[in-house]
């Protein structure tokens, strides 16, 4: 029999409570009022967050973590609500080992024992690990990420958005949707939006909007009302050998929900998926929602939308770029599936700042523009500076500040996924101006391609005039004032740790004379 998460009372652990896929479950869990414990190594004000819920969190993740489980426990008065969930998946071949994360089953002294806690851990976590060792030895049940996330899906009227890119973005649009319209969603993402201050909100509503991830697989796992596909390639190679791998984990997926909305300008989507909801930017596509006469601007963007043939109205969007425009659409295909009326929608979207890095406008300063942007593949890049360059019409709008350069400091991600795309990065900077590129940030991953940031550098310089490669963040921090002057817009690209030393760049232009 497979095992069930337990929502009754019985505590959750969290290894990695601090991630940002993690903290949000472990958000919802705590405004359920279940015992919430975890570890993280760094604190930040997502862990103070959970804290300030009554989560205990732990600075280090060891074995000693576990002692509280020896303390008695009090237990609510819930009724179980457990939910079946097979923790290993095999469909149509695609592959859910979780880098090195095995799910046990309940053995021993565990397996009965109200007082154990259950484990919750994500890909990141290995089997090296001796927090998680120790609640192997101690035989409490241990749970990956999605399993968590499946069964709180199962739970809801939910939606759930996949994609290479723009999940965070679509999934905030959508939840913001629902809540302009009085839903009251329950909304799990990866990324943090000011309008529920956070990447995690607790509604009352029926509906829960989360944010589905394919990088390990677990992708298979998710079965929603209503499903949304933004695009389809291949970013983790670390997990997928290649994109037909990618394609049939999102056919799963595909199957696993009952209705599914999806975007044919994505080549790999119209081929491969069969979507029962369409929409695209093309107006000669065919699909079911689609924009004429789109005008880009420096301050967003306005679109007529039509639906089948009808027109539906004008969109604003105070977010910029293509990209967005059709994050915007998979939305609308959304609420108008949900019964929504398009004024309703139209003015969630109009209100709708984006999501915490994500083109986030950090300050100006000295009249240059600072920038964070999780972009970190190419594909991710090259939208976010066509971004970037709609943004220096503001000099021809004639606004503050006046734009005239991008420079872009680009912290590659993962040496698996540099090797993999390396031409492409190469040639992905084409909207920028200047580049200053640092080293690799690992993820926790051995270079086994024999592959460093000056090599990228190199590459990059053959197709680009100005690049700088600067190894360490002491050299990009050492290296921005001496080169940025006023009108740049400095964007920082980057899953990684670049954008913690965007506080100190700006702090030498705030107190300079």
């Amino acid at each position: 029999m497979p095992i069930s998460v337990d929502f009754s009372g019985r505590p959750f652990h969290f290894i990695g409570i601090g991630g940002i896929g993690m903290s949000a479950l472990a958000y919802i869990l705590a405004k359920r009022k279940l015992p919430i414990y975890g570890s993280d190594i760094q604190r930040s004000h997502i862990t103070q967050r959970l804290q300030d819920l009554g989560a205990e969190i732990f600075c280090h993740q060891q074995a000693s973590n576990f002692e509280y489980v020896k303390q008695p426990q009090e237990r609510g008065n819930k009724q179980p609500i457990g939910v079946e969930l097979e923790l290993s998946v095999a469909q149509n071949g695609v592959k859910t080992a979780l880098a090195g994360v095995k799910v046990e089953s309940l053995k021993g002294k565990g397996q009965n024992s109200p007082k154990l806690p259950q484990v919750i851990c994500s890909t990141a976590i290995s089997s090296g690990n001796l927090e998680y060792q120790a609640a192997q030895e101690l035989g409490c049940p241990i749970f990956h990420r999605s399993d968590l996330l499946a069964a709180l899906i199962q739970e809801y009227q939910s939606i759930a958005v996949a994609g290479t890119h723009g999940k965070t973005t679509t999934s905030s649009m959508i939840a913001m949707i629902l809540l302009v319209a009085g839903l009251d969603p329950t909304i799990l993402i990866g990324g943090e939006v000011n309008a529920w201050e956070g990447n995690a909100r607790m509604g009352q509503g029926p509906y829960m909007v989360a944010e589905a991830d394919e990088s390990d697989g677990s992708l298979v796992k998710i079965k929603a009302q209503i499903g949304v596909i933004t695009n389809i390639e291949l970013d983790h190679p670390d997990h997928y050998e290649s994109l037909e791998q990618v394609i049939n984990t999102f056919k799963v997926f595909e199957n696993n929900c009952q209705t599914l909305v999806g975007c044919i300008d994505c080549e790999t989507v119209r081929e491969q998926i069969q979507p029962s909801i369409t929409y695209s930017l093309n107006p000669d596509s065919g699909a079911d929602y689609i924009v004429k006469d789109v005008e880009y601007r420096a301050n967003g963007i306005l679109a007529p939308v039509w639906e089948r043939g009808n027109f539906l109205g004008k969109l604003e969007l105070k977010l910029l770029g293509q990209h967005n425009l059709s994050n915007a659409l998979a939305a609308i295909a959304v609420g108008r599936q949900l019964g929504l009326e398009f004024s309703i929608i139209a003015k969630a979207l109009a209100d709708f700042e984006g999501a915490k890095r994500r083109f986030e406008h950090r300050g100006c300063f000295n009249d240059i523009l600072f920038v964070d942007d999780y972009a970190h593949h190419p594909s991710e890049i090259r939208a976010t500076l066509a971004a970037a360059r709609l943004r220096m019409q503001d000099s021809i709008l004639n606004t503050q500040p006046h734009l005239q350069r991008i420079v872009a400091i680009f912290q590659p991600h993962r040496y698996s996924r540099t090797h993999a795309f390396l031409q492409d990065f190469a040639q992905c900077f084409t909207d920028a101006d200047v580049v200053i590129l640092t080293e690799i940030y690992s993820a926790g991953e051995p270079n086994s391609w024999d592959i460093d940031g000056q090599k990228v550098a190199d590459l990059i310089g053959h197709y680009h005039p100005q690049i700088l490669y600067q190894p360490s963040m002491n050299d990009v921090k050492g290296c921005l004032p001496q080169l940025l002057q006023p009108g740049d817009l400095a964007i920082f690209l980057g899953a990684g740790n670049l954008n913690k030393i965007i506080p100190e760049v700006m702090a030498f232009y705030q107190t300079s004379p």
